[in-house]
């Protein structure tokens, strides 16, 4: 059944304020997908904490025009487009889709926004191959601490040979 148009109004602002909120926006198809692989692909967006909104081409384009992005080019767009907002990660979207896409073959990328930019497929799919920010973080906070664990472990060491010294002038006496 066709959207009336006051429908099609909330699902442009739905898109407008989610787009202007969101840190990180990926466009794909999911078209063909079965309910199955569909509730899934949402469980891990909400887990990830990313906003799912599909639409037309046309309530999509006319979204980006709002935002400010008229010139991007919809007309590659093929087939319904899904919106994944991420709104605590720029690049959670794309690493959730691409994941995703390894198991269901169907799902593929148009392009995304980033810092209010937009972005092609192929700079989706390279954003997707990134670290996530925690990942990131961890390593950062692990190279922090490493010569800190360094300098105790030799300061270990030390006290670890003074005691075997003495353990063994001990054993030596007795």
């Amino acid at each position: 059944m066709p959207k009336s148009k006051t429908e099609k109004k909330d699902t442009v602002a739905a898109l407008v304020s989610g787009i202007k909120s969101a840190k990180g926006v990926v466009f794909a198809n999911f078209q063909g997908l079965t309910v199955a692989q569909t509730e899934a692909l949402r469980k891990e967006c909400r887990q990830a904490n990313i906003t799912v909104l599909a639409a037309k081409k046309t309530l999509v384009k006319r979204a980006l025009e709002e935002v400010g992005l008229g010139d991007v080019a919809t007309n590659n767009f093929k087939g319904g487009v899904a919106a994944f907002m991420g709104q605590s990660d720029e690049i959670a979207p794309a690493k959730v889709i691409a994941t995703f896409a390894k198991k269901a073959e169907l799902v593929t990328f148009f392009g995304g926004i980033l810092e209010g930019k937009f972005i092609d497929a192929a700079m989706v799919k390279s954003l997707s191959a990134l670290p996530s920010k925690l990942e990131l973080l961890t390593k950062m906070v692990g190279s922090l601490n490493a010569p800190i664990l360094g300098f105790v472990n030799v300061n270990a060491g030390i006290v670890r040979s003074l005691l075997n010294v003495l353990n063994n002038l001990q054993k030596a006496k007795a």
